[in-house]
């Protein structure tokens, strides 16, 4: 945790800026990363913006501004509805004879991009991205959308790993609401969608990662320590 404070402290700081902010979804990521940014940088140097869509549960607004209420930082809550609509009724005539997929989900995470990249740009703010390890290498994570930003404080650091931070981070007095540590992840780009609805649950995950990454396993000495073959694969 001192690390990652001190990443945040140093690379802000030593690229001339002295704000940063970052997008707060509710989840556990923007969770952590928030709260360390106000470690690092103090809460009066750090905002956080929600945006909302048609698929953002009621739950996620109240953790997230439950979380604000502990850290006290500037917030925003910007909804991004009007500019995603925008997008698919230019795209209608080029998407309308195929499903909805992927892409559609994707153009929301971009639309969150585009606000985050300009509040950042207009007030002088460094971006601050929440994506974690385990997503990154993945692929679950949006060019362009989720991934914009200057400095990624969790992209060393595997799902399980953002859990337990985030319960170190709460050793004096809860910072991050216990009701976002306990959801299940999601990415909230479709209607009841679950990240473990795409990938394997993040305490299998971290441990194939780990052995394919820090341990430079191959996938067949990976699926020999126990793990099932189309999961590795």
């Amino acid at each position: 945790y001192a690390a990652l404070t001190l990443g945040i402290q140093d690379y802000v700081r030593k690229n001339g800026f002295e704000k940063v902010v970052l997008g707060l979804s509710g989840g556990i990521d923007s969770a952590l990363t928030l709260a360390l940014a106000v470690d690092a940088l103090g809460k009066e140097n750090v905002t956080a913006i929600m945006l909302p869509s048609r698929h953002t549960s009621k739950e996620s607004v109240l953790y997230a501004r439950a979380m604000i209420e502990n850290v006290g930082v500037t917030y925003h809550e910007l909804a991004i509805d009007t500019a995603y609509q925008s997008f698919l009724d230019e795209l209608y005539s080029l998407f309308a004879t195929l499903p909805a997929d992927v892409a559609e989900q994707n153009i929301q995470a971009r639309c969150r991009g585009v606000m985050l990249m300009a509040y950042a740009n207009k007030f002088n703010h460094l971006l601050l991205t929440t994506g974690n390890k385990s997503e990154l290498a993945v692929g679950y994570a949006t060019l362009y959308g989720d991934m914009a930003g200057a400095f990624a404080p969790l992209k060393d650091v595997y799902k399980t790993l953002v859990y337990e931070l985030s319960n170190y981070c709460n050793r004096e007095r809860e910072v991050i609401p216990e009701a976002i540590i306990r959801r299940p992840p999601t990415a909230e780009l479709a209607p009841g969608q679950l990240d473990q609805d795409t990938l394997p649950a993040y305490e299998e995950l971290d441990r194939i990662l780990e052995l394919f990454i820090e341990q430079d396993a191959s996938p067949e000495v990976i699926i020999e320590q126990g793990f099932a073959r189309e999961t590795v694969l």
